[in-house]
């Protein structure tokens, strides 16, 4: 997960706000993606692993579509098979910075056996945007440092010092986590043989077995950042003003369609850090079409674009936090 650069007189809780959503995606994207070249070593049923664990985050019953394509330039996820490489995924919309023709997710074992039946699942909960579960704040764990450097220097992983630090060792801020509960079930946890954690007193007992299944806290999470979408969507119209009564991290979606072919323009009005996200409907799929995230800046977030008669979109906009006045909206000109 990159670190973003803010600035640092932004309140704790406008800064909160913005680490807590910004890797997450506006709900209702179709994410698409695409398994390298280099995925033709390997064994079907791998792929099918992949597809079967994208699957089953649908299920849950969550906004976010997925779609698997050909091309890597059309993808948001691009996934390699590169063994010696470790499993691994960026997390959600850092994804958006890495070039077209570079992975961003990568499966470097056996995906049959139920431990890879579990990495699978957690290398697209990183896309999905979230991030390690023991790396969470409130967890109170201890850890037996030395002891964990040797084991994850070892195979499978075969992790420098720096890479464990940052996977395992490395606690979240307390701005990046919500709420103040460890799932130890998640399957956005590791596992973790006995002896590499000193407390809390079971666990360095016991371990850590491997979550092999998406948890009940993972669902109700989820669904929280990426709940079902409604139906009908809100025409917004020009020289209409909407206003955004949305809570940190909730979003609106909105449709629009233009009675004639010009620039027209879309902004936010009041105190507010927003990503918006603009969709053209392409043969009854939305495709993106531009974006802007105005987090951290005192300047309203503006999208400047020609829209085509007839055609419809749909404007996406996520609330990371309303400040000053409180009051944020919405208007097409």
């Amino acid at each position: 997960m990159t670190e973003p650069i803010l600035r640092p007189d932004l309140s704790p809780d406008r800064l909160s706000a913005i680490l807590l959503s910004r890797t997450k995606w506006v709900n209702g994207t179709v994410l698409r993606y695409c398994f390298l070249n280099e995925a033709d070593g390997a064994p079907a049923e791998q792929l099918d692993e992949v597809r079967q664990a994208f699957q089953d985050w649908k299920d849950i019953g969550i906004g976010l579509e997925f779609r698997e394509v050909d091309q890597p330039s059309e993808a948001e996820i691009r996934i390699g098979f590169r063994r010696n490489d470790g499993s691994w995924s960026y997390v959600g919309r850092d994804a958006l910075g890495i070039s077209t023709r570079e992975r961003t997710m990568n499966f470097g074992w056996d995906l049959t056996s139920p431990h890879g039946k579990a990495t699978a699942r957690h290398e697209i909960g990183h896309a999905l945007g979230f991030a390690h579960e023991h790396q969470n704040p409130f967890a109170g764990i201890e850890w037996d440092e030395e002891k964990v450097y040797a084991t994850l220097a070892g195979p499978p992983n075969n992790w420098p010092r720096e890479q464990t630090f940052h996977n395992i060792l490395r606690k979240l801020s307390t701005n990046e986590v919500e709420g103040t509960d460890w799932d130890p079930e998640s399957i956005m946890e590791y596992p973790f043989p006995p002896g590499l954690i000193l407390r809390p007193e079971k666990y360095h007992r016991d371990g850590i077995p491997d979550p092999l299944h998406i948890s009940e806290q993972d669902r109700k999470y989820v669904k929280r950042w990426y709940p079902p979408l409604e139906d009908k969507l809100t025409e917004i119209r020009p020289f209409q003003s909407v206003e955004l009564e949305l809570a940190a991290g909730e979003q609106s979606d909105f449709a629009i369609v233009p009675s004639e072919t010009r620039m027209y323009e879309i902004g936010t009005l009041g105190d507010s850090d927003v990503v918006m996200v603009l969709f053209e409907e392409v043969d009854g799929e939305l495709r993106y079409f531009t974006a802007e995230d105005d987090s951290g800046a005192d300047s309203n977030a503006r999208l400047k674009v020609r829209l085509f008669e007839g055609r419809r979109y749909v404007l996406r906009t996520r609330l990371y936090s309303a400040w000053g006045s409180g009051k944020a909206a919405l208007m097409l000109w």
